[in-house]
């Protein structure tokens, strides 16, 4: 006889599905594979968080630079449309002595002027010229001689 009770049943049922003796010593490889492959799985896990946290912070600090361009964006636009406004080009026009312009006068294509060209009111009608802007060998020491004073 065998040294092993014979099993019926369910009993024989369950002894099938988990076998011991010479059969039991192959489980232990798919063991260590499945922990391995558990193992590999959490590391890969724990390496794409710290991935994902990396970039993370990048994005922090690049939309921290991006408020801070536009702010400075906006503050150089401000700037721009106080330059561009009517009133400034106005008074800056007159700081370099420009007066407004008279009536003006058209050329057709064909070459004939229409209308009459008058000079600008209150246009200084100095015999000597004196540029506004000089060489830079014409350029000494003595300050500039200011048009019209």
């Amino acid at each position: 006889m065998s040294s092993k009770p014979e099993l019926k049943g369910r009993a024989a049922r369950l002894a099938r599905l988990f076998p011991t003796g010479p059969g039991q010593a192959a489980r232990m490889p798919f063991v260590l594979l499945v922990v391995l492959l558990l193992g590999g799985g959490l590391i890969c896990l724990l390496v794409l968080n710290s991935a994902l946290s990396e970039g993370a912070f990048k994005l922090d600090d690049l939309q921290r630079e991006t408020k801070s361009l536009t702010d400075e964006e906006q503050a150089l636009q401000r700037d721009i449309d106080a330059y561009s406004a009517p009133e400034s080009l106005q008074r800056r026009a007159r700081e370099l002595g420009m007066v407004p312009g008279g009536d003006p006068a058209f050329l057709a294509p064909d070459g004939t002027v229409k209308g009459v060209p008058s000079p600008a009111p209150g246009a200084l009608r100095t015999s000597a010229h004196i540029p506004l802007v000089l060489a830079p060998e014409a350029m000494t020491d003595a300050p500039a001689p200011i048009p019209g004073r």
